[in-house]
């Protein structure tokens, strides 16, 4: 079955940059879309950017702009370049995979364990 895990989370100052790795295994990686979500306490989970197995990119509003998604098909990891952080972005980010691979909305068969991230001011 797929598993993902997640890493690159940590402290980090307002203005700063981070980048997010979530590894993917036990499946075929080019038939999942790959989504990162994040969840701050209190607050449901918010979906924040997806790349397509073919590599066709969608972000949340929120995050445009600052955040850049990416996948290496032959590490089978995907990305999450976050820059210009401000408190808001601290959460849990976690990793999804799902299916169709084409779809920007794919159905979740997967969840990794998230990798927490914050921001201090």
């Amino acid at each position: 079955q797929v598993q993902l895990v997640e890493s690159g989370g940590g402290l980090v100052q307002v203005g700063g940059s981070l980048r997010l790795s979530c590894l993917f295994s036990g499946g075929l990686f080019s038939d999942y879309a790959v989504g990162w979500y994040r969840q701050a306490p209190g607050k449901p989970r918010e979906w924040v950017a997806l790349v397509t197995s073919g590599g066709s990119l969608n972000y949340a509003t929120s995050v445009g702009g600052r955040f850049i998604i990416s996948r290496d098909n032959i590490k089978k990891t995907v990305y999450l370049q976050m820059n210009s952080l401000s408190p808001e972005d601290t959460a849990t980010y976690l990793c999804a995979a799902g299916q169709p691979g084409y779809s920007y909305r794919p159905q979740i068969r997967a969840w990794g364990q998230g990798t927490q991230v914050i921001v201090s001011s």
